[in-house]
């Protein structure tokens, strides 16, 4: 009994720790900084609503899937035919279409620049690498969840503490928006993880499946223990970036870029250093984003033919269509 339980804990731990990296990809690394420097005094309540719009919505898609059991059967309501379309809508505008591609150009953008590499070298090879971790469906929330988040983890948290400990200035007097609730509740929904979290459902509910908890009640605890999790980390996360971006709310303006305001802050906290982890930081983070969309939107599509198409063949046209 006590290994059983030892075995779900650590189950729930690394199907949490996936689903995690499944979530914090690219523009949740640059929206809160951002956010928390657009909303000064009022950063914590800009980041609430953030939190609400993009995590908040995320874990109740979560737990609708888990109560009807199946992705399809949340949309189901308005129709067999119309919530296929609306799936096949949802897979593209996370997968191939926008989120996918954006995966390698914020990585390019992102990370510091690479002597001699072309975007379009760097493209090739970073969708190779995508390929590569996504060919075998049943392993991608396990390397996921044992090696690229911990490491994600340990570099955000370095990142995080050092402006803690010494913040880059003070918090300006006064907001630059009018309303932090409003731009909080937008940013939040434009990282598109409301979206994202039925097509990350598919995927991670079938590993909960292939590692042996096929009864209802099992497969409610794993995922459930799981969501909460990856909930709780996010919420540290980010917290912590909208915070650094408060400290600097009173040394810059909206003028500058997410991005730029992003790498300015790591800069400024640990030098070339601190560049050079936070470029780690990215690539993971896209990395373990990229896996995630590319598998469940071939799983989904391999489904959808009623496996006349394998998921292989749809991972390869999705990572090669990508690259392009």
């Amino acid at each position: 009994m006590k290994e059983t339980k030892n075995r779900a804990a650590r189950d729930i731990i690394v199907v949490g720790f996936a689903l995690f990296s499944m979530f914090f990809g690219a523009g949740n690394v640059i929206f809160p900084p951002y956010l928390g420097m657009e909303s000064g005094p009022q950063w914590l309540a800009g980041f609430s609503a953030y939190f609400i719009a993009d995590i908040g919505l995320a874990l109740a898609a979560m737990f609708a899937l888990l109560r009807v059991g199946s992705s399809e059967a949340v949309l189901q309501r308005v129709g067999c035919v119309p919530s296929e379309i609306l799936m096949c809508a949802i897979i593209l505008c996370v997968g191939p279409m926008v989120a996918i591609p954006r995966t390698s150009a914020s990585t390019f953008e992102m990370a510091p620049n690479l002597p001699g590499v072309s975007a379009v070298v760097f493209s090739v090879l970073f969708f190779a690498l995508i390929l590569a971790l996504c060919i075998r469906e049943s392993a991608v929330v396990d390397i996921v969840g044992k090696v690229l988040t911990p490491l994600l983890l340990i570099g955000l948290a370095a990142i995080i503490i050092k402006g803690i400990v010494t913040p880059l200035g003070t918090i300006a007097p006064e907001a630059q928006i009018d309303s932090a609730v409003v731009t909080g509740v937008k940013a939040g929904y434009q990282t598109m993880d409301a979206l994202a979290a039925l097509p990350f459902g598919i995927l991670v509910l079938q590993s909960v499946v292939d590692k042996g908890y096929t009864e209802s009640g099992k497969k409610f605890r794993i995922m459930s223990g799981s969501s909460i999790l990856a909930c709780v980390l996010l919420l540290a996360v980010y917290m912590g970036l909208a915070y650094l971006g408060a400290t600097v709310s009173a040394q810059y303006t909206s003028e500058i870029g997410r991005a730029q305001l992003v790498m300015a802050i790591v800069e400024a906290l640990m030098g070339k250093t601190g560049m050079i982890i936070f470029g780690i930081v990215v690539g993971l983070a896209c990395v373990t984003t990229a896996v995630a969309l590319t598998s469940s939107a071939a799983a989904y599509f391999a489904k959808l033919c009623r496996g006349k198409v394998p998921y292989k063949v749809f991972v390869i046209v999705i990572c090669v269509f990508s690259a392009v």
